[in-house]
């Protein structure tokens, strides 16, 4: 029996380079694991939409979508489900993150941005109008800080409190009289839009973001395989 189809579905984005890196993660896929149907789809700026992409199946085609997206939001919870509701044989796998090796990642970034131990890290997360974006957001800085003898908070680009300039400002509070400096962990898969606003949200140094880097291709497999596992 033929392996379902991966639909890995990401955001989308008019960065060059951030649809570069996001298509680099689907080789990877199709790297680890080789013969298996990978299928790129976006739920927003880019083509091709997911819709369009679980309505070009052949009828009867098992397919599973796994989110390129760091948290449970409005697409995960609303666009995709809307997207495959008409076709059963199609489900939906949970995002990225939260994850343990996301952490791990995270990190690995900080002490190449040179990450001190008096400086305060606050996790810049994309955001959400549901608030399970946030509770994954802070399940992410909270396996992240066990990592770490630095202070870690989070803040959100867009539709969730604090905004990134109110937690860069909030952070230094907090660590200015210990003489250490704010370091945003940019939790962004890519350059984008998002993440060229965080260099201008006051703090001393910006991570890059997750990708390059396999350990996403990984989850993404592991979420696939979850998934194939559990309907059969």
């Amino acid at each position: 029996m033929n392996s379902p189809v991966l639909i890995a579905c990401a955001h989308g984005t008019w960065n060059v380079e951030g649809q570069a890196a996001i298509r680099q993660v689907m080789a990877e896929i199709e790297a680890l694991r080789p013969g298996l149907t990978v299928v790129e789809a976006y739920v927003d700026v880019q083509e091709p939409e997911l819709g369009g992409v679980v309505a070009g199946l052949p009828e009867g085609t098992p397919a599973v979508v796994v989110p390129l997206l760091l948290s449970t939001g409005y697409h995960v919870k609303v666009d995709i489900p809307k997207a495959i509701k008409s076709r059963p044989e199609v489900t939906a796998a949970p995002p990225l993150g939260p994850d343990p090796r996301l952490a791990e990642l995270l990190a690995a970034r900080l002490r190449d941005a040179g990450l001190g131990e008096g400086d305060g890290v606050l996790l810049a997360a994309a955001g959400s109008s549901l608030p399970d974006g946030s509770v994954d957001s802070e399940e992410q800085a909270r396996q992240l800080a066990e990592l770490l003898p630095n202070k870690v908070r989070v803040a959100y680009g867009a539709s969730a409190e604090p905004n990134v300039p109110d937690g860069v400002a909030a952070l230094r509070a907090e660590v200015t009289d210990e003489g250490g400096r704010v370091v945003v962990s940019s939790y962004l898969l890519a350059t984008g839009y998002f993440h060229d606003q965080l260099s201008k949200a006051g703090a001393d140094v910006v991570t890059a973001p997750l990708l390059p880097s396999p350990v996403l291709a990984e989850i993404a497999l592991e979420r696939y395989d979850a998934v194939v596992a559990a309907r059969s």
